[in-house]
C-alpha cells in the first residue's frame, strides 16, 4: 500500500518535472551569430558597411540585440551577433532591404562564403540591447565536444557561467547551443577592460571549466577577442 501510494505521488509530480524545463524549450528567441571573412584591406570599408547595417537592424520589428564586431587580429575577421523576439521577426530582418544591399556591397571583398549560425539560449544573462561600453574586451569562442559529452559540457558551461557572472569586471556572459549541432556551443564574454578578462583566464572555475573540455572536447578550443564597432 505505501508502494502504491508512493507510486501515485509520483505520477502527480511528474507533469511538474516538466514544468520546469517548459519555458526554455518554449522560448521563441532566436539567438544568431553570423562570421565574415574579408580580404585583407577591405577591412575598413567592411567595418563601415557593418556599422550602416547594424545601425538599420535595430530599427527592425522584434529586434531585441544587434552587435557588430572586429576581430583584435587578424582585423579584417568580423562578427554579427543578434537576438529577435520570434522566428518571424528574423525571417524578415534577413529578407530586408538593408540586408540585401549589405551582403551585395560586400560580396566581392569576401574570403569565405558568411558563416551564419543559428541557436538557442543555453545560458543566457539580461536580454537587452544595452550598447557596449567603449574600452570593453569581447570574447567569441567555440566550444565543440564529442556527442557522448554533450551533457557534461552542457553541465560545465552553466556552471561557468553562473560563477563568472560574478567574477569583477564582467559585463556579460552567456552561451549559446547550435540547434543543428548541439554538442556544438558559442560562449561570448563583454568584460570592462583586458585586464578584468585576464583576470577571469587565471580563475580556478575557468581552469575547472578547461579540465573538462580536456576529456570532452571534439575541436580545438577556438577563442576570439573582438571590439565592438
Amino acid at each position: 500500500m505505501r508502494l502504491l501510494s508512493r507510486l501515485f505521488l509520483a505520477l502527480a509530480l511528474l507533469p511538474l518535472a516538466f514544468v520546469g524545463n517548459s519555458q526554455a524549450q518554449d522560448d521563441p528567441t532566436v539567438y544568431s551569430v553570423t562570421y565574415i571573412d574579408v580580404v585583407p584591406g577591405a577591412q575598413g570599408a567592411v567595418a563601415g558597411q557593418l556599422r550602416q547595417l547594424a545601425s538599420a537592424s535595430r530599427k527592425d520589428p522584434g529586434v531585441i540585440r544587434y552587435e557588430v564586431f572586429q576581430r583584435n587580429a587578424p582585423s579584417n575577421q568580423f562578427a554579427i551577433i543578434s537576438l529577435w523576439k520570434d522566428q518571424a521577426s528574423y525571417d524578415a530582418h534577413a529578407a530586408s532591404a538593408p540586408v540585401k544591399a549589405f551582403r551585395q556591397q560586400i560580396e566581392s571583398n569576401l574570403s569565405a562564403p558568411i558563416d551564419e549560425r543559428p541557436y538557442v539560449g543555453l545560458a543566457v544573462g539580461l536580454k537587452d540591447g544595452a550598447a557596449i561600453p567603449g574600452g570593453s574586451a569581447v570574447s567569441i569562442a567555440h566550444v565543440d565536444v564529442i556527442p557522448p559529452k554533450k551533457d557534461d559540457g552542457v553541465a560545465a558551461l552553466k556552471t561557468l557561467a553562473d560563477s563568472t557572472r560574478k567574477d569583477n569586471g564582467n559585463l556579460r556572459y552567456d552561451a549559446y547551443q547550435q540547434k543543428a549541432r548541439p554538442n556544438h556551443f558559442t560562449v561570448i564574454e563583454v568584460w570592462r577592460n583586458q585586464k578584468a578578462a585576464d583576470a577571469h583566464e587565471s580563475a580556478g572555475h575557468t581552469k575547472d571549466f578547461r579540465k573538462v573540455l580536456g576529456t570532452a572536447t571534439g575541436a580545438l578550443y577556438d577563442q576570439r577577442w573582438y571590439k565592438a564597432l
